[in-house]
């Protein structure tokens, strides 16, 4: 969540509004630097994530790349995993028709897997798991 600056009273004049439209501008910049310098990005070593191109695109945003090893299927097991149980409980049983449709019913489904599915090896959903933690 990106935390914006108060807005400036309403009898200021255009100064403290463009000063307020900077600020946010700087805020907003900040961070997506900071979220992005922790970003990484999983892959296996398909050609075209072993590519320069790939590998300049993601230096460009601060990315930072990921692999598994060779013939290591199990280097990114928990996120095959949840993509298998997203595609086959959310995606597979929709008919979706629209980027916006997918995009939300992909956002609720993550909501409700942290938050709300009860995970049958521990009896919590993920989020109550990583608080005990």
């Amino acid at each position: 969540m990106i935390l914006l600056p108060p807005p400036p009273p309403k009898n200021d004049k255009f100064s403290s509004a463009f000063s307020y439209i900077f600020k946010s501008a700087l805020t907003m910049k900040n961070e997506k630097k900071r979220v992005a310098a922790e970003l990484q990005l999983h892959s296996d070593q398909g050609f075209q994530y072993t590519s320069q191109g790939y590998f300049n695109l993601t230096q460009e945003y601060g990315i930072t790349p990921s692999m598994s090893r060779r013939g290591n299927c199990y280097d990114n097991a928990m996120a095959e995993n949840f993509f298998s149980i997203l595609k086959t409980e959310c995606i597979y049983r929709q008919k979706i028709r629209t980027f916006q449709q997918a995009k939300e019913l992909i956002d609720d489904f993550i909501y409700f897997y942290n938050h709300e599915r009860i995970q049958l090896k521990t009896g919590e959903t993920p989020l109550a798991q990583r608080l005990s933690a």
